[in-house]
């Protein structure tokens, strides 16, 4: 059984906004712990990205055993509890999904709002609220947070390296939001993995991630250009889509940390077809 090492390990704890990279951390029922646990959303419920704000880049999160602090250019820092409860019901819409979320605080939506000069809400998915991942890929009993469909998303470090030299850039991977990033192997391999398992814990890679606009998004100006965009849709498209890294589902809770061996159990057809 072939293995690598699991290299960096990243939580979002807002969705769409900067993540946190951790040398452990615990695997709950949905994702990594506190992973996409919270989200914008506009005045109508939708969720907010940086697809639509840009700027929500610039939103910086950091992480202590009790509190979640928020912080951005010339704004006071935002405090926020790990653990909200209470708050109004907030029917949410994440793509085709719609999540009975809570709101956070008042204080918190000014915070944003102000911050990103739009009306939006901060709302939290409480733990009685069960968001499945798509069966047509997972198990009825597998669930996810505010994540975009998976619980996890998983890069080689060697394809971002092979994508920076079609490039001729050196665009870093926090661009591509992962969770898992592997170390090791070939670029693309990560394309053919069908089970694969970090540590004691064994991940399900069911569907290739297709991309959006946000890795063009310089995450430290909030600028937008044009790769990996271009180059990907040279090197990496299918079926009018690009594709770079494979969404993942988790079998049980556990936890995980940098230096983790990762084994190959199961490989198959390349995923997209390239």
């Amino acid at each position: 059984m072939t293995s690598y090492t699991l290299s960096d390990l990243i939580i979002y704890p807002i969705k769409s906004l900067a993540g946190i990279h951790l040398p452990h951390w615990q695997v709950t029922a949905t994702s990594l712990q506190y992973d996409r646990q919270w989200m914008l959303v506009d005045n109508q419920g939708q969720f907010l990205s940086q697809r639509r704000l840009p700027k929500m880049a610039l939103i910086n999160t950091a992480i202590t055993t009790e509190q979640l602090i928020l912080s951005a250019p010339q704004q006071e820092n935002l405090v926020l509890s790990l653990a909200p409860t209470g708050g109004d019901v907030v029917v949410s819409t994440i793509w085709h999904d719609q999540c009975a979320a809570r709101s956070v605080s008042s204080d918190a939506d000014q915070w944003f709002s102000d911050f990103l000069e739009t009306d939006c809400r901060l709302v939290y998915l409480p733990d009685d609220v069960i968001r499945p991942v798509d069966t047509q890929y997972a198990e009825a009993t597998d669930q996810v947070g505010f994540a975009d469909g998976f619980p996890f998303l998983i890069i080689a470090e060697s394809s971002l390296t092979s994508l920076n030299q079609a490039m001729q850039l050196d665009l870093s991977m926090n661009r591509f939001r992962p969770n898992l990033v592997i170390a090791g192997c070939e670029s693309y391999a990560e394309d053919s993995w069908r089970e694969i398992r970090i540590g004691d814990i064994d991940f399900k890679l069911p569907k290739p991630c297709s991309r959006c606009a946000i890795p063009t998004i310089d995450p430290e100006t909030a600028h937008t250009g044009k790769e990996p965009l271009t180059t990907l849709n040279r090197l990496r498209k299918w079926q009018n889509k690009v594709y770079f890294g494979q969404n993942a589902i988790h079998n049980k809770s556990g936890s995980l940390s940098v230096g983790d061996k990762v084994h190959i159990i199961l490989t198959g057809e390349k995923q997209p077809p390239l």
